[in-house]
């Protein structure tokens, strides 16, 4: 997971040239086209571009997925048919694009994050998906070829009595929007068990690798902040914006998309504001630890001090000293380094010490 990507590349060239910005991909650039309406549903892959692929007096709703970004031609040839402007081109290629949406009155263009939490490693997987949307189009660009979360959209096209059939490409935006959002809840859901499973590990068994979850943990938080809270604004924007795209019977669900987003930015907020607690804890139960290990450690050594001076007394050098040629004299000096021991025991256990 990266957070900022180099853009040196670009530097002193003029708005509007397309270079990808994004890492490398293996694979061609693949393009995927559905057309529906109520009663009609078809699927095919796009073998060549040598036409524009929507007719605009098309009754039917078209969806264009072009997965992959390498393959510029392809970038040029939707820009040349469907008007779409050079720099909205050069955004869909710079891959590190904060959230936004503009209207270039023919269409919108949409940008947002994909993300995805790899449950071996830990890491979370962030791609940018584009969005232009047209009268009876859309078409969407994704940055690599490694999967989708829209596979449940696909699936509720196949379904002849999904409210998706019947609306427009603006339904279809909203569709693959909230999707996107629906993930960013599975991907919480599993950072806050591996949250919690680290505050048990603070309390019971800190470690410095603890820490270093920790500060990982809160990477990904910050990571998953920039994604997230300029979405909120993207789709405040859409529920908001005035624009002939967007029919008045999707507003109502842009309007429950945007509570899902304030909803997302709120459980992220509550995580990150537990993984900062969590330092405190880490601090706190490695000093608790230490002092128990000094109290331990100072009991001892105080309760050793007066055998060392009763040993040390008479482990003096002196010739003429009574209790040395006492026949009980090293039953009663240990004796009494026993009731020294055991006193101040009893002492400690009285003051709660021990």
């Amino acid at each position: 997971m990266t957070s900022i990507k180099r853009r040196s590349k670009k530097a002193g060239l003029a708005p509007g040239t397309l270079i990808h910005m994004g890492r490398a991909k293996a694979g061609a650039t693949r393009v995927d086209m559905v057309e529906y309406d109520a009663t009609h549903l078809e699927k095919h892959r796009v073998a060549s571009l040598d036409r524009c692929l929507i007719r605009p007096d098309s009754p039917t709703v078209s969806w264009i997925n072009v997965e992959g970004l390498s393959d510029l031609e392809v970038l040029r040839h939707f820009g040349s048919c469907y008007g779409i402007h050079p720099l909205v081109l050069e955004d869909i290629l710079a891959t590190d694009q904060r959230p936004k949406a503009a209207d270039y009155g023919d269409y919108l263009y949409v940008v947002l994050k994909m993300i995805e939490l790899d449950d071996a490693t830990g890491e979370i997987k962030s791609e940018q998906v584009s969005l232009v949307l047209g009268r009876n189009y859309l078409i969407s660009f994704q940055e690599g070829l490694e999967g989708d979360v829209f596979e449940q959209v696909r699936n509720r096209l196949g379904n002849e009595k999904a409210r998706l059939r019947t609306m427009g490409a603006d339904f279809l935006l909203h569709a693959l929007l909230d999707v996107i959002v629906d993930h960013y809840f599975l991907v919480l859901e599993k950072l806050a068990d591996r949250i919690e499973e680290l505050e048990d590990e603070v309390i019971e068994n800190p470690a410095p690798a603890t820490v270093q979850s920790i500060y990982h943990l809160k990477r990904q938080m910050l990571f998953l902040h920039k994604a997230v809270w300029p979405l909120r604004e993207v789709v405040s924007g859409l529920q908001r914006r005035d624009s002939r795209l967007i029919d008045d019977a999707t507003i109502i669900y842009l309007r429950d998309l945007y509570d899902h987003t304030v909803q997302v930015l709120d459980t992220l907020e509550t995580l990150r504001d537990m993984l900062s607690g969590m330092l405190d804890i880490y601090l706190s139960s490695v000093s608790n630890r230490l002092n128990e290990v000094m109290k331990v450690l100072t009991i001892i050594a105080t309760i050793f001090m007066p055998l060392a001076f009763v040993v040390g007394w008479y482990g003096m050098n002196f010739k003429h000293m009574p209790e040395l040629d006492w026949s009980f004299g090293y039953p009663m000096v240990f004796i009494l380094c026993l009731s020294i021991s055991g006193g101040m025991l009893l002492y400690f256990r009285k003051k709660r010490w021990l």
